[in-house]
C-alpha cells in the first residue's frame, strides 16, 4: 500500500535538518494533512575493532537528550561518496584510526515515521592509529577503548543508548559469531 503525495511544502531547508509538510492521500481516499517528514542524508556507523581486538567507542554530548553517551563511530555520508568510503572517512576523522577491513552488515531506518534516511552498518577490523582526530566544528568527541566483553555487558545493561548503534553492535556480534540463536 502506498500513499499519494498531493502537495509538499518545505518548512526548513538545511543540510542536516530539511523538513517538509506533506498532504497525502491513502489508497482508501482518506487525506492525511499534515504529515511531517524530516529529510536527512544517509548515515553510517561501525563497530570498530583495533588490530589487538579492542573496541573503539566515541563519547559525546547529545544535546537533544542532554546527555553524554557512548556510541559507535560514524556520521553522515557525503553526497558524492559511496557508503564504504564515507564510513572509512568518518572512522579516520572521529578516531584517527584506519582499518584493514570494513564489512557491510546491512541498513536500518531510525524512525521511518518521521525520518526519510537510512543508516548503513559496518564492522571495521584491524584498526591502527594513523593520525589525530579531525573533528567538525560542532563535535567534541572522546575516543574510548573497551574490550568486547565490556561492550557486550554494557549492551546487556542497556548503557548504550543510541538505538542505531545498538543495531550495529548486534549485527556485528552475529557476524563475528559472538551471538547465536537457537530455535
Amino acid at each position: 500500500m502506498h500513499w499519494k503525495t498531493l502537495s509538499s511544502e518545505y518548512i526548513s531547508n538545511h543540510i542536516y535538518f530539511t523538513a517538509r509538510r506533506d498532504r497525502c492521500q491513502r489508497e482508501d481516499g482518506t487525506v492525511v494533512d499534515p504529515y511531517f517528514v524530516v529529510e536527512l542524508p544517509t548515515s553510517a556507523t561501525a563497530l570498530a575493532l583495533t588490530a589487538d581486538n579492542r573496541v573503539l567507542m566515541v563519547k559525546q554530548y547529545r544535546h537533544p537528550i542532554g546527555e553524554v553517551i557512548l556510541e559507535t563511530p560514524g556520521g553522515f555520508i557525503d553526497e558524492e561518496e559511496d557508503f564504504t568510503t564515507g564510513m572509512q572517512r568518518e572512522l579516520l576523522e572521529e578516531t584517527g584510526y584506519a582499518f584493514d577491513s570494513i564489512d557491510y552488515l546491512g541498513r536500518v531506518a531510525a524512525n521511518p515515521g518521521v525520518l526519510n534516511n537510512y543508516t548503513e552498518l559496518y564492522l571495521a577490523k584491524g584498526g591502527v592509529k594513523q593520525k589525530d582526530q579531525q573533528l567538525d566544528h560542532n563535535e567534541e568527541i572522546e575516543v574510548v577503548e573497551i574490550s568486547l566483553d565490556e561492550l557486550i555487558a554494557m549492551v546487556m545493561r542497556q548503557e548504550i543508548k543510541q538505538s542505531l548503534h545498538v543495531n550495529c553492535i548486534f549485527f556485528a556480534l552475529l557476524k563475528m559469531g559472538k551471538l547465536s540463536f537457537t530455535g
